[in-house]
């Protein structure tokens, strides 16, 4: 009897160090799902669902993080508090990374040019606001209501159509955002400390012309526009006119050690 109970004792424990860990699960989803994808190719519809799946049992835990960490003490006065991102695994396919937005933490509105992005919200309460471009609007890019006889800056902006503008609460499931739909250009806002865990496919990368652009909106109403070209029951509240602009003075996103269960990349 002691015999068997020492076995059983020792397959079990064997059990347990070959159990995968959920980040290690995600990571090998990604390899798989990105393998035969690249810019602008979004992955097969079965590999979404799993990677979906995947991010949507994920919490906290499986992570290593939490609301009472350091990182989400605001020390500033005024400005955008500090932003912490922690590094998982990145490869020329897919990027796995986790921000960590203090209470009024901000990611100004910016897009994720020819990019799949899955964002999985671990912890906390957060205002996503969310839009994609609209096609063949033409638009002057001087401001309404402008004098002739003044001179009036030059702004270049282009039509978006907002796609998303709600609080959200974990736990909540995974939001996904394609290159063209689902709302590519994105603005969080934290109103609780939030850890959002986010998956790239494929990242970011200057030398490849898929750069952070940031954004500023402004209303529909700002600028010409002929209306007739918009959807029939379309709402022009739910339109804005984005300008391109420079990286946001004070905007401060700071890496950070990730002490996480390891991924192991193959």
């Amino acid at each position: 009897m002691g015999m068997e109970k020492k076995g059983g004792e020792r397959k079990k424990r064997r059990l347990r160090q070959k159990k995968v860990t959920a980040v290690q699960k995600l990571y090998d989803a990604c390899r798989d799902v990105f393998a035969d994808c690249g810019p602008a190719v979004v992955p097969a519809a079965d590999g979404i669902e799993r990677l979906k799946q995947i991010l949507n049992g994920m919490t906290e835990l499986d992570v290593g993080v939490r609301p009472n960490m350091p990182y989400f003490k605001v020390k500033e006065t005024g400005g955008f508090p500090k932003i912490t991102y922690l590094h998982l695994s990145e490869c020329d396919k897919f990027s796995i990374g986790i921000f960590l937005l203090p209470p009024s933490g901000v990611l100004p509105l910016h897009n994720h040019p020819q990019m799949t992005v899955f964002s999985k919200l671990l912890f906390g309460t957060m205002h996503i606001k969310a839009y994609d471009w609209v096609n063949d609007v033409v638009s002057s890019s001087t401001p309404n209501g402008t004098s002739s006889e003044i001179e009036a800056e030059t702004i270049s902006v282009r039509l978006a159509k907002l796609k998303v503008d709600a609080n959200f609460t974990a736990p909540c499931n995974t939001s996904i955002l394609y290159p063209t739909d689902g709302g590519n250009m994105h603005c969080f806002t934290a109103i609780t400390s939030c850890a959002v865990l986010d998956v790239l496919g494929p990242p970011y990368c200057d030398p490849e012309g898929r750069h952070c652009q940031y954004y500023r909106s402004h209303p529909f109403a700002n600028f010409s526009a002929d209306d007739k070209q918009l959807p029939d029951g379309d709402n022009i509240k739910d339109y804005a006119w984005l300008e391109e602009i420079d990286k946001p003075a004070g905007l401060s996103v700071i890496g950070a050690m990730y002490n996480g269960p390891k991924i192991v990349e193959k």
